[in-house]
């Protein structure tokens, strides 16, 4: 074994660890040295956005330990930054993950021997809902102990500031200092302010629920279409805590939950991705759905920020709907109810993301609306309506993952007021006798029609992340002159903060901070995005291509055209 590994073997052997993780280790070292490396080559890196791995122990997993140092770190953040003698207060939730409400509690331990007033909900809650408190109660920071959609295996660790957005420069960068400056586990305070900690509950899901009915555009037509057919999976996460209880608010009345899936469970029993935007994942309630001919079903991740939607298309056939599609019904629906009510402004603003589809971009310009496009992430778009308080309104924004933020009291994304919209948009169809699947179509025919997908790719292990890095020099440094027959004629990259126009050779800056991200947008109107996760060991790739489409009855020819225009584009830049 490496030096520097056993090194840190040590310490975890002969500090002041419990017996049971040294035990752990012990055993680690006699049956699986790989694992042992694996669990202490590195440390578990404090990201932007906290922390994401695999449980167990070590350095570099998800633990008392690691959580301990991280909340540590942030308390010392939290001290310095409000220093001016108020009461620093801080909200604590927790999703269905294996051991979320011990790291819940661990970090609450932990910021209230800091002297902090801590607000630690009763049981697992939304992440949404934890966005909201913390605006709710005063709190100057919020951590949500989840990994979201990810496996099994893994947990996180995601900090929040006190607009109810996860953290942004120049806090996140100051955060991670504090915790990378913390030494070992004596620098930690676990124990000592118990009395600091409150719990709530109902509360705040009252509070929360009555912001979310505030959010119904068209009451009326739900009161028409009350008995709306709706099937809903939690798929074992936090949205059985909050989703039937803001439907029932909402005035729905013909909800199925889909019970194989209604427990919260920490191993995902049913599935083995617990994540909406999988076909997999969500097949108990596509058939629970078909089975009972239901007008529309909604699937939430674990965390219940990421919204899944299943309709019946054109054909009649059940299909889950892209992140994308699902962000263009919403933001169409706001941009066009808040015209026909009589009350959109000239300083109405939606938010995306740059890997998000361009048809928003299209439609909220056809409709006076601005639209204004950040880097990936919910905290961009919570960054943007802080920067925009007070010159213009923020009414809805969203990105390709599969997720929707609806007015400003919550700042990250929320899926639980998102199902709830969406039931009401499919209301509002089924009172004119449609789909959501055919007002998509009507919205191809009038803005175009724009179709996404997106790969993975994972890289695992020590050698994982260079791997990954080693792909995006190459890009890089020989950007591809034509993909799948359409020259390449602008090249965006965002961790240069550069806009090359290939054809002139000219460039301008980007004005938007530093990210691993590069784009290229060819002759045909194509965007090819390339960018690694910062939460997980893989990279992703975003395609994005349009035609023009006129006529319904054109719809399969079209969509065919761009599904294989994608597969071209995989083949070309050699993906798979």
């Amino acid at each position: 074994m490496d030096a520097a590994i056993l090194e840190k073997v040590n310490i975890w052997l002969t500090g002041n660890y419990d017996e049971e993780t040294k035990n752990t280790i012990k055993k680690l070292q006699a049956e699986n040295p790989n694992e042992l490396t694996e669990s202490f080559y590195t440390s578990l890196e404090f990201g932007t956005g906290g922390l994401r791995g695999i449980m167990g122990v070590g350095t570099n997993r998800m633990n008392k330990y690691t959580v301990g140092m991280a909340t540590q770190g942030f308390s010392n953040y939290l001290k310095k930054a409000f220093a001016n003698g108020e009461e620093i207060k801080v909200a604590i939730a927790h999703d269905s993950r294996n051991n979320s409400r011990f790291f819940a509690e661990t970090t609450a331990g932990v910021f209230a021997a800091n002297g902090f007033k801590v607000f630690l909900f009763e049981d697992l809650r939304p992440t949404p809902e934890l966005s909201f408190a913390i605006r709710h109660l005063g709190c100057q920071a919020g951590v949500v102990c989840t990994a979201s959609h990810n496996p099994k295996e893994y947990n996180g660790y995601k900090a929040y500031w006190k607009d109810g957005g996860q953290l942004v420069p120049p806090h996140d960068v100051n955060v991670i200092k504090e915790v990378e400056a913390i030494k070992g586990v004596d620098d930690i305070l676990f124990t000592g302010g118990e009395a600091n900690i409150s719990i709530i509950s109902k509360e705040i899901d009252d509070a929360y629920t009555a912001m979310v009915k505030g959010l119904s555009v068209y009451p009326d037509v739900i009161a028409k279409e009350h008995d709306l057919k709706i099937v809903y999976t939690p798929i074992h996460g936090t949205g059985i805590t909050l989703v039937p209880k803001v439907l029932n608010a909402f005035g729905f009345t013909n909800l199925t939950i889909v019970e194989e899936q209604a427990t919260p469970d920490g191993n995902f029993s049913t599935v083995a991705y617990p994540n909406p935007e999988e076909t997999e994942t969500m097949s108990i309630g596509l058939a629970k759905a078909k089975a009972i001919d239901a007008d529309i079903l909604c699937g939430t991740d674990p965390d219940a920020d990421r919204v899944g939607v299943g309709v019946k298309n054109h054909k009649g056939e059940w299909v889950l709907m892209n992140g994308n599609q699902t962000a263009v019904l919403a933001i169409a629906y706001m941009i066009e109810a808040r015209k026909s009510k009589g009350i959109a402004n000239p300083w109405d603003m939606v938010v995306t993301t740059i890997v998000t589809t361009e048809m928003i971009n299209v439609i909220a310009k056809q409709n006076n609306v601005h639209c204004y496009n950040v880097l990936t992430g919910f905290k961009w778009i919570a960054e943007k309506i802080r920067e925009e308080e007070g010159k213009q309104q923020y009414i809805i924004g969203g990105e390709e993952s599969f997720g929707l933020m609806i007015g400003d009291k919550v700042r990250d994304k929320d899926a639980v007021s998102s199902v709830a919209l969406m039931c009401e948009m499919a209301a509002y169809e089924k009172a004119k006798g449609r789909t959501l699947f055919d007002k998509l179509i009507d919205l191809y025919i009038e803005y175009g029609f724009y179709y996404e997908n997106l790969i993975s790719i994972t890289k695992k292990g020590m050698n994982g992340q260079k791997e990954i890095a080693d792909m995006m020099t190459g890009f890089r440094e020989n950007p591809p002159a034509t993909i799948n027959g359409s020259k390449v004629v602008t090249l965006l990259d965002y961790q240069l903060q550069v806009a090359t126009d290939l054809l002139s050779g000219t460039n301008k800056p980007i004005d938007l901070p530093k990210s691993n991200v590069l784009q290229f947008i060819t002759e045909d109107g194509s965007k090819i995005s390339a960018r690694p996760s910062g939460t997980e060991p893989k990279i992703k790739f975003y395609f994005s291509v349009n035609t023009t489409l006129e006529r319904r009855e054109d719809f399969d020819e079209k969509y065919a055209l761009l599904q294989a225009k994608i597969a071209g584009i995989i083949s070309d830049l050699k993906l798979k």
